[in-house]
């Protein structure tokens, strides 16, 4: 009788062990893709732009990406920092790669009476780092970053990326900066930890109204580690509307990210 309560108990524990574990993993991967998550990030990203309009030519965007969270004085934040290594056409034929633009924002996060919605907003900045005119404006600039991430429910979870930078400074002759991107993204639990995708990042120049819109549909991977999670992905993406030069038809944003 003994023997059999013993037994009755180990298989009690290993089950609410394993449902634990199943839920550490539903909760690892509705926060993998969180950019507002209280976790220190390092993210490699690539970002490939298919046949650019009015040139005929590709170009890519390998992304070295970073997050940590912070505390200044009763407020807390995540910074951000974007270094892209741009692969941009050459005139008359070839490819110019190097150092594109630094990139960093800042988002102070308000308490939204609600632990699984993020919402932050704050500065942003941009350094002209670029190893080539022809690979990032050439310009200081300054504006603001707002994100909002919903993970109310374990299956869908979805928010936002807006950005607005504008020149203060920089080389008289290159064109000023007056921009604003807006990336809406979602993402479908299908179990495991594997999920469906969609982050089209859409842009819009205020200086000459050219804009595209890209739409994407992409898979994910979620792997829960004991010292932190590995996030692998792959989007191709379509753009459903566009104006100007230089706007992709098409790309592809693959990536894995590491969470701490």
């Amino acid at each position: 009788m003994k023997h059999a309560r013993a037994l009755s108990l180990t298989i009690i524990t290993a089950t609410m062990a394993s449902a634990a574990f199943a839920q550490g993993e539903a909760d690892a991967a509705a926060q993998a893709n969180n950019p507002l998550a209280d976790t220190t990030s390092l993210n490699l990203q690539n970002q490939y732009f298919g046949n650019l309009s009015s040139i005929d030519r590709d170009a890519n965007a390998v992304l070295l990406r970073g997050a940590k969270p912070f505390r200044l004085g009763a407020a807390n934040g995540i910074a951000r920092a974007t270094l892209p290594i741009n692969t941009v056409p050459r005139t008359g034929g070839g490819d110019r790669s190097g150092l594109g633009d630094l990139n960093v924002f800042a988002a102070f996060l308000f308490d939204t009476r609600n632990p699984a919605i993020s919402f932050g907003i704050g500065p942003q900045f941009t350094a002209p780092t670029a190893t080539d005119d022809a690979l990032g404006s050439g310009n200081w600039s300054a504006g603001f970053a707002n994100v909002l991430f919903n993970a109310s429910s374990p299956t869908v979870q979805y928010g936002y990326l807006l950005t607005w930078q504008a020149s203060f400074a920089g080389e008289d002759t290159r064109d000023d900066v007056n921009a604003a991107a807006f990336q809406p993204f979602v993402f479908y639990q299908l179990g495991g930890g594997t999920y469906l995708r969609s982050t089209g990042v859409m842009t819009y120049d205020f200086k000459t109204d050219d804009y595209a819109i890209p739409i994407g549909l992409g898979i994910g991977q979620v792997f829960q580690r004991e010292n932190g999670v590995l996030n692998l992905f792959v989007e191709p993406q379509y753009t459903v509307a566009s104006d100007g030069d230089g706007q992709p038809d098409w790309g592809i944003f693959a990536g894995v990210n590491f969470q701490f």
